[in-house]
């Protein structure tokens, strides 16, 4: 394979990838064999979910909404409250990290 095919087939496996890699995402992630009071490592909590997102590509209203859902799921709160945000904090394609708090 030469080297113009090569760097055409890398360029159409980035782009094809790169939309999953700024999709907004809970900071949250369960790890096995971890006893049951500290199954979950990241910095996600069920009465404060902290949401990574794009700026450039994710609405403020969609992290918005991913926190609610997040307070309802665990019935820790209704909605979610905007604590604070940290900027490149989280994976370089989603560098910013809110932090929530859920209230009633």
């Amino acid at each position: 394979m030469s080297r113009v095919k090569f760097s055409v087939l890398w360029m159409l496996l980035f782009v094809a990838t790169a939309c999953s890699l700024t999709e907004p995402f809970v900071d949250r992630r369960r790890e096995a064999g971890r006893p049951k009071d500290d199954l979950y490592v990241g910095s996600s909590t069920t009465e404060a979910p902290v949401v990574c997102y794009n700026g450039w590509k994710t609405s403020f209203e969609e992290v918005q909404k991913m926190a609610d859902v997040e307070c309802v799921k665990y019935d820790t709160g209704i909605v979610a409250k905007l604590d604070e945000e940290e900027h490149f904090s989280c994976r370089i394609m989603t560098p910013t990290k809110a932090k929530f708090q859920c209230v009633r």
